[in-house]
């Protein structure tokens, strides 16, 4: 659950910021991460250089307003990127020199204490470019790369994995929690209120705010890390921040965590949005727990609770296997319930089923409904396995596993949760070939 870093590329316009991009990730000497749920955004896109894994964002390109002057737009762009990042690239472009506005960039870099990095961009031929104007940077000797036919990327990428920070392993006792969820859902009142108000103590200075990324916590005689929650008070911060960091942080916590905790409006409902980032913690094998906040401020009528999860479910069937707590965003009331779910189905995560209860389970599940003939061959499932646990994979093995349809597979998978449970995580069926 090691935290993958994040390098942003900045600069002014039109120096090749997004060339770059596109060079570094669309290079087959970095492989871009193709794992479920890293598919890369125009912004953002996962790298992968001598073993390094790093996210790469583009930070180009986005203002088309033309109130607001170019100089404000890139501080407002190089802000958020320093605050967001672990390492960042200044791109200069070196067929038409110093501009006064990388100056003021490298100021802000200086300011911030951050790792950065100057790249000279559109050099065809180091041999014949001057860079001697970008030394008054003070930033050394600037890498030479062209975006466009890709000379030196590889030179850049080895300075990027050699500059990366090492990121911290976990405690892997540690039961790691992403609270995750849209904008103003009120993820960090639901925060504050697990961890106690005066956790939350904030040093605001740039720079700081990274150090105390996780949050740890104690409950049961568990250790319970709370990931990026620096993320979520300074999502609250930034009223007009950059929108695809959000998306960028939620994927990051997603990855490094065991369970998410889905935060709903609970006026509001269940939105396409919530539904992605449902689906992508569901996908990438993560415990889920959903949390419906503001649930005093909904009009009532009966059982509206049941009513509500079953109308998620309708929009997401895996939802009918994860807990649901509703929660008022005022009195904080049933947070000690969110908490015994973590470690309720923190256990489900790693229940683990003796093969024997399996295959009895399998057999009944059969009994009752055998699998239909595929073309006309007959289909028998033989036995079956718990392979794997955080999240459970149970294997079948059959004489034709690939003629089993999916609509049987469901079938299985539903007998099996109704057996074992396994609640608030996902469950893989996978089928196997017998062997002879």
């Amino acid at each position: 659950g090691v935290s993958i870093p994040v390098i942003a590329i900045i600069g002014r316009p039109n120096v090749g910021k997004s060339a770059l991009f596109n060079r570094i990730v669309g290079d087959h000497s970095a492989i871009v991460s193709d794992e479920a749920g890293t598919t890369r955004d125009r912004h953002f896109a996962r790298a992968d250089w001598n073993n390094r894994q790093f996210w790469l964002v583009d930070t180009g390109g986005l203002t088309d307003d033309p109130h607001i002057p170019m100089d404000v737009e890139i501080k407002r762009q190089v802000m958020q990127a320093i605050e967001e990042s672990d390492l960042l690239l200044l791109v200069v472009d070196a067929k038409n020199g110093l501009h006064p506005s990388d100056s003021r960039v490298v100021t802000l870099l200086r300011e911030s204490r951050k790792p950065w990095v100057l790249v000279a961009n559109k050099v065809d031929d180091p041999s014949t470019t001057d860079f001697y104007e970008f030394y008054e940077l003070g930033a050394g000797d600037p890498i030479p790369v062209s975006a466009v036919n890709g000379k030196n990327s590889g030179d850049l990428l080895d300075v990027i994995v050699e500059r990366i920070p090492i990121m911290a392993e976990e405690v892997p006792e540690s039961l790691r929690v992403a609270v995750v969820g849209r904008p103003n859902v009120g993820k960090s009142s639901i925060i504050n209120r697990l961890l106690g108000e005066e956790r939350l103590v904030v040093n605001d200075e740039a720079g700081t705010t990274r150090d105390a990324i996780d949050t740890p916590m104690a409950f049961h005689g568990r250790q319970l890390i709370f990931v990026d929650t620096a993320g979520l008070r300074r999502q609250s911060k930034v009223s007009d921040g950059i929108e695809f960091y959000s998306s960028l942080r939620t994927r990051r916590a997603i990855e490094r965590a065991d369970i998410c905790i889905l935060v709903l409006d609970a006026v509001e409902g269940l939105h396409n949005q919530d539904l992605k980032i449902a689906s992508l913690a569901w996908d990438s094998g993560r415990g889920l727990i959903v949390v419906v906040n503001k649930w005093d401020l909904k009009e009532k009528d009966v059982n509206t609770a049941a009513k509500f999860e079953v109308e998620c479910a309708e929009k997401a069937p895996f939802l009918k296997f994860v807990p649901f707590v509703f929660t008022s965003a005022l009195s904080g009331q049933r947070v000690t319930k969110i908490l015994e779910l973590l470690i309720e189905v923190d256990a489900e995560r790693h229940k683990r089923i003796s093969t024997s209860q399996v295959n009895t389970t399998l057999e009944d599940i059969v009994g009752r409904r055998q699998p239909p003939q595929a073309a006309g061959r007959e289909i028998k499932l033989n036995y079956a396995t718990q392979v794997e646990t955080a999240p459970p994979v149970i294997a079948v093995f059959g004489n034709n596993p690939d003629l089993v349809q999916e609509h049987y597979v469901r079938y299985l998978h539903n007998g099996f949760r109704e057996a074992w449970g396994f609640r608030g995580n996902p469950l893989r069926i996978i089928m196997r070939r017998k062997s002879a």
